[in-house]
C-alpha cells in the first residue's frame, strides 16, 4: 500500500504542478482540501477525477462518493486498490 500511496502522491504533485513539494512532504492522512492540508480546490477535483480515470480506470459514480474518496491519500490508495481496472 505505501508505493500506491507514493505513486498517487508522485502523480497529484505532477499534475497539479505543486512546484517543490515531494512526496515526503505530505502526510498519509492530512486532509486534501482546506487550511489544514493541501488546499487543494474545485478546480483540482477535476483533475483528480481525471487521474484517477485515466491511471486506473476509476469513474466515481457522484460528488458524494468523491467527497468519500478525496478524504487523504490513504483513503484513495484504499479506493483504488479495490476498484482500479487497468
Amino acid at each position: 500500500m505505501d508505493d500506491l500511496i507514493r505513486e498517487l502522491k508522485e502523480k497529484v504533485i505532477e499534475t497539479l504542478n505543486l512546484d517543490g513539494m515531494t512526496p515526503e512532504d505530505i502526510d498519509d492522512h492530512a486532509p486534501l482540501f482546506g487550511a489544514e492540508g493541501l488546499g487543494l480546490d474545485s478546480i483540482d477535483v477535476l483533475e483528480l477525477l481525471i487521474l484517477l480515470e485515466k491511471n486506473y480506470g476509476i469513474r466515481l459514480a457522484s460528488p458524494q462518493e468523491g467527497r468519500k474518496v478525496f478524504q487523504s491519500f490513504a483513503v484513495i490508495a484504499d479506493y483504488v486498490a479495490a476498484n482500479r481496472t487497468k
